[in-house]
C-alpha cells in the first residue's frame, strides 16, 4: 500500500500529524511537494521521507506524478494539514479488501463530521454531491473529499488526465460510467493545523461543476 501525500507549506501540520501514521500500515509514503518555503521539505527530509517536488502545476499534475512513482497495489490520497484522520487508514484498507475499487472516508456518513466546513463550503459540498448521484446515478454521501484509496492501476484504467482542481471528481465520474465500485467509510474531517486554506470557494467550484458537466455528456 502506497500512502500520497501532497505538501504546500504545511510543516505545522506534518509536526502533529506524521508521528500519527503507524508505519505498519503501509509499504512506502511518497510526498509529492507544491514548493513549500516553510520547511517542510526539510523536515520532511529530516523525518527520511521519501519526497519530490513536482514539476508541473496544478493539483492533478502532482497526483499523477506521484503515481508514476507508486508501487503499491493500493494508493491513500492523505492529507497532512490536519483534516485527514491517520485513525481511518486501517479502515480505509480494509474496505478496499473486500473488493472495491475505490473507496471514500465521508466527512458525512453515519456518524461523521466536519468540523472545518463553513455555511458556504458545507453547502458547495452538499451540492455538487448531490448533482453528482443524479447525474451519475450514484449514492455517495462526499463528492469531494480528497481523503480515499484506490487500485493503483484505476487511474490509468479510468483514463485521469486532469491536471488541475478537480481530478479527484473526474475520477469519480470516470468510475461511476465505468460502473467501478465506490465505498465509503465514515470519518471525521479535524479542524486544520496551522497554514492558511488554499481553496478558493468560487475559483473550485466553477471547477468542480464544469468537469461534472464536462463528464456528463462524454457519457
Amino acid at each position: 500500500m502506497t500512502l500520497l501525500i501532497l505538501t504546500y507549506n504545511e510543516v505545522e501540520g506534518m509536526r502533529v500529524i506524521m508521528p500519527q501514521i503507524d508505519p505498519a500500515w503501509h509499504d512506502e509514503l511518497i510526498i509529492m511537494d507544491g514548493g513549500s518555503t516553510d520547511g517542510t521539505l526539510e523536515y520532511a527530509r529530516a523525518q527520511g521521507y521519501a519526497i519530490h517536488v513536482q514539476q508541473q502545476p496544478g493539483l492533478g499534475a502532482a497526483y499523477l506524478e506521484g503515481l508514476a512513482r507508486a508501487t503499491g497495489d493500493i494508493v491513500i490520497l492523505f492529507s497532512p494539514d490536519g483534516n485527514s484522520d491517520p485513525a481511518r487508514i486501517p479502515d480505509l484498507i480494509e474496505k478496499m479488501r473486500q473488493g472495491y475499487d475505490l473507496a471514500i472516508v465521508s466527512r458525512y456518513l453515519d456518524w461523521a463530521k466536519s468540523t472545518d466546513d463553513d455555511l458556504v463550503t458545507g453547502f458547495g459540498n452538499w451540492l455538487f454531491t448531490k448533482l453528482y448521484n443524479v447525474l451519475f446515478r450514484q449514492k455517495v454521501t462526499d463528492l469531494l473529499v480528497i481523503y480515499r484509496a484506490f487500485r493503483r492501476d484505476l487511474v490509468q484504467e479510468l483514463g485521469v488526465d486532469h491536471t488541475a482542481i478537480s481530478w479527484t471528481t473526474q475520477m469519480m465520474c470516470k468510475a461511476a460510467k465505468q460502473r467501478k465500485r465506490i465505498g465509503e467509510i465514515p470519518g471525521d474531517e479535524p479542524p486544520r493545523i496551522g497554514g492558511v486554506r488554499k481553496m478558493n470557494p468560487l475559483r473550485n467550484g466553477w471547477a468542480e461543476l464544469s468537469m461534472l458537466l464536462r463528464e456528463f455528456v462524454r457519457r
